[in-house]
């Protein structure tokens, strides 16, 4: 799959961080929240946007929604200590995967079964980092042990691990169903 330039970049990107903003900002009350997308916005990103330079950008606008949230919407700092410092490299494992598999990702099954599975090792890393740096370095917990953190990964992991994994699921659907038709009007072209 090529890079995309010009006007497809540009929708994208703001597709991506529409996704974001409608998922991490809780404005809307829990009756229309949807489960916070952003693993899935950074994965999905290294597939479609691929630019360093957006990963940055995608990472201030994770930051700063946070900051709104905390500040404006009456969101708990439970989650913000030194370990905070650790979500950029947790979004780094996410973006890079995909940007590392986005070259192999066509619209054929074995191609998106792969994407699949590259996005759940990912997600799964990633969870790993941000929830083993917040357990082990976020001072929240006065004596850490590795008995209690293997349970609280086991508590919240497969969580976001799965609603990542949904987010992809569907933005793979769309992928395909996309691929297809692009197939079907340059066969119908050619026939023309």
């Amino acid at each position: 799959m090529k890079m995309p330039t010009g006007p497809r970049f540009a929708v994208l990107a703001l597709l991506l961080a529409l996704v974001m903003v409608a998922t991490r900002f809780k404005h809307f009350g829990d009756m229309l929240h949807l489960p916070d997308a952003s693993m899935a916005v950074f994965f999905l990103g290294g597939v479609y946007v691929r630019r360093h330079w957006m990963f940055a950008v995608l990472v201030v606008l994770a930051v700063a929604l946070d900051w709104l949230s905390i500040s404006y919407a009456g969101v708990s700092d439970f989650c913000v200590t030194a370990a905070y410092a650790f979500l950029p490299l947790a979004y780094a494992v996410l973006w890079y995967a995909g940007r590392w598999y986005a070259p192999r990702l066509t619209g054929r099954f074995l191609s998106l079964v792969g994407a699949f599975g590259v996005a759940l090792v990912a997600a799964s890393v990633s969870f790993a980092i941000s929830n083993g740096s917040f357990y082990w370095l976020g001072g929240r917990y006065p004596d850490p042990q590795v008995t209690q953190y293997l349970a609280r990964v086991w508590q919240w992991g497969p969580l976001f691990v799965r609603t990542t994994m949904g987010y992809v699921a569907v933005a793979l659907v769309v992928h395909a169903v996309c691929a297809r038709l692009a197939a079907h009007s340059i066969s119908a072209h050619q026939e023309a």
